[in-house]
């Protein structure tokens, strides 16, 4: 079931009556029992996996807390909670990537190897799920949180719909006291939260799905396509992922919020960012916040020595590429980060305490440059990350400006090639202005709080024109997966 399905606009409305009119004892009972059917109607079977990993997680995390005769028993359990969940994900997600790359290594060598392949589908959203259950086993050890004690409270916590599929990769010491506490209706959060959806739908079916088409033109048969044809397809893609994602997470902050619970928020106007370090404080922070805490700063964060440092951020980011995907592209997309944020801390503006830091004048030149040209290099990553193959990953680089030399050929051929006239360019990027409007407002407030206290005869002309934004851009009787939930 997919939030931008007719099943979700019947499913949603239901369990959203149940939840306050059923008893409040019984709620958990509720959201488990929605969470367990929306996942379910991904494949019975996925829900195995996801109940398997419920419980060990729920009984290891009840044995480092109460039972574990010393610190080394606790130790001991924790070691093998985690491999647990590791193994699982190394077995659906990346046996055959590592079987296939061991057999190429050992073939090199003459040693002959035939790759074990499974073909086993990938449970949805498992790359997710089990990282939130990494960090509450974590937290439990740590003394951080209490060790949940209800199963049917730490079910619906590992489980909740609105984000399992993609996130955000919620903390036991923000969700769980939630699914405790009474909760009682709140007009405001309600009436934010369908605002929110709005806007997160408007992101999808409008932006993300009808830039989709141009990309997977190009990035399907990349052969046939030459210098601005590569270059706009890849900036069309990093809104369309961008868009695709972010408008996911504003669905399922939505979705949670109009049942009384508020769920992390995943976005901060990523694409305004003036640096890779800020990009990354600024998008998936569900996951960058994860990686900072229990790869990085394990790791020795930056109070080792320089070397060192260097080397924690960058396993940092060779793991958040293969946490992607089971693809060298991804690792080495995430090692662009790495390499990246490894060279601008050398960088005198990227320090604490510099003049430009301080200084609000200078650091507002600064990012008149600096913005920018973070933004092309992400763009440039992104190439790896939509790519198939390092091969057409290489195959857009050396192409790229391929006629850049005349400017007017250049943009007639892309044209030509893309199928592209004037007026449907136009129609693909004249909803990219309120996107850009509403980001470069978000830096400094809460443009959908902010819109909500004006007058009515100001912010109900702009619900409409969401709306019929909604109606009139967006593709008819297309139902699109959303990106991430290949991850």
């Amino acid at each position: 079931m997919l939030f931008n399905s007719f099943g979700y606009a019947a499913f949603l409305p239901i369990i959203f009556l149940l939840c306050w009119i059923m008893p409040r004892k019984w709620r958990w009972a509720l959201l488990l029992a929605a969470s367990y059917f929306f996942y379910a109607t991904w494949g019975p079977e996925y829900l195995l996996v996801l109940l398997l990993t419920t419980v060990v997680s729920y009984y290891a995390a009840l044995y480092m807390e109460r039972k574990a005769p010393s610190a080394v028993y606790k130790k001991t359990v924790l070691v093998l909670s985690i491999l647990f969940c590791a193994g699982l994900l190394f077995f659906f997600k990346y046996l055959n990537f590592f079987s296939e790359n061991v057999a190429a290594l050992l073939q090199h060598f003459s040693i002959p190897m035939q790759p074990l392949t499974l073909q086993i589908a990938l449970p949805i959203g498992i790359s997710f799920y089990l990282f939130q259950t990494i960090s509450y086993l974590v937290d439990v050890y740590r003394e951080k949180i209490p060790a949940e004690r209800h199963f049917g409270i730490y079910a619906v916590y590992i489980s909740f719909f609105p984000k399992v599929m993609q996130g955000p990769i919620e903390r036991g010491a923000s969700l769980l006291p939630q699914l405790h506490k009474p909760h009682r209706f709140h007009y405001k959060l309600a009436s934010y939260s369908m605002k929110l959806m709005a806007w997160g739908f408007f992101k999808k079916l409008v932006l993300a799905d009808g830039l989709s088409i141009y990309v997977s033109q190009v990035y399907g048969d990349l052969p046939s396509y030459t210098g601005f044809s590569l270059m706009l397809s890849t900036f069309f893609y990093a809104i369309q992922l961008y868009c695709d994602f972010s408008g996911y997470t504003d669905i399922a902050l939505g979705s949670a919020g109009i049942l009384g619970i508020r769920l992390s928020p995943n976005f901060r106007s990523p694409y305004f960012a003036s640096s890779i370090k800020d990009f990354w404080g600024r998008w998936h922070i569900s996951l960058s916040t994860w990686l900072r805490d229990y790869i990085y700063i394990p790791l020795g964060g930056n109070r080792v020595g320089c070397i060192r440092h260097a080397l924690n951020i960058m396993i940092t980011f060779l793991v958040s590429g293969l946490w992607h995907g089971a693809s060298w592209n991804f690792v080495l997309w995430g090692g662009i980060h790495g390499v990246l944020q490894v060279i601008e801390g050398f960088f005198p503006w990227n320090r604490k305490n510099s003049r430009f830091q301080t200084n609000g004048r200078l650091h507002a030149l600064l990012c008149i440059i600096t913005v920018p040209v973070t933004f092309l290099l992400v763009c440039f990553a992104w190439i790896f990350f939509r790519a198939a193959t390092l091969e057409d990953a290489l195959y857009v680089i050396r192409n790229m400006f391929t006629g850049i030399s005349s400017p007017t050929t250049y943009i007639h051929d892309c044209a030509l090639q893309m199928g592209l006239t004037l007026t449907g360019l136009l129609f693909r990027c004249l909803p990219m202005i309120p996107l850009f409007f509403f980001d470069l407002a978000s830096l400094k407030t809460d443009v959908i709080a902010l819109i909500s206290r004006q007058r009515f005869f100001i912010r109900w002309p702009i619900y409409i024109l969401l709306l019929l934004a909604i109606l009139l851009f967006s593709e008819k009787g297309v139902t699109t997966e959303f990106i991430y939930m290949q991850f």
